[in-house]
């Protein structure tokens, strides 16, 4: 029986599951991305995590009020509350 050439960064499942934490490492350390196959059919993929960038809670509501000229004035809409 003959092996099949791999590509560079697939792992055989049964590779992935002996080296597993190793490989979890050089991902966080180098950013390098893993394909695992089983039988030569890729079945999942070892990636880094990218962080998403917090949005600033202060000012990131600027610019979304488009105009109100007279806040304090009362509303002409009749509520529910007020009906009788």
């Amino acid at each position: 029986m003959t092996k099949k050439a791999r590509k560079a960064g697939e792992v055989a499942a049964a590779e992935f599951k002996a080296r597993c934490l190793e490989l979890m490492d050089r991902v966080r350390e180098t950013g390098t991305e893993y394909v695992i196959t089983k039988h030569g059919v890729p079945v999942a993929k070892l990636v880094p995590v990218v962080e998403a960038r917090r949005a600033r809670f202060f000012g990131s509501m600027a610019g979304t009020v488009l105009e109100y000229e007279r806040p304090l004035d009362p509303l002409d809409e009749d509520y529910e509350v007020n009906r009788g």
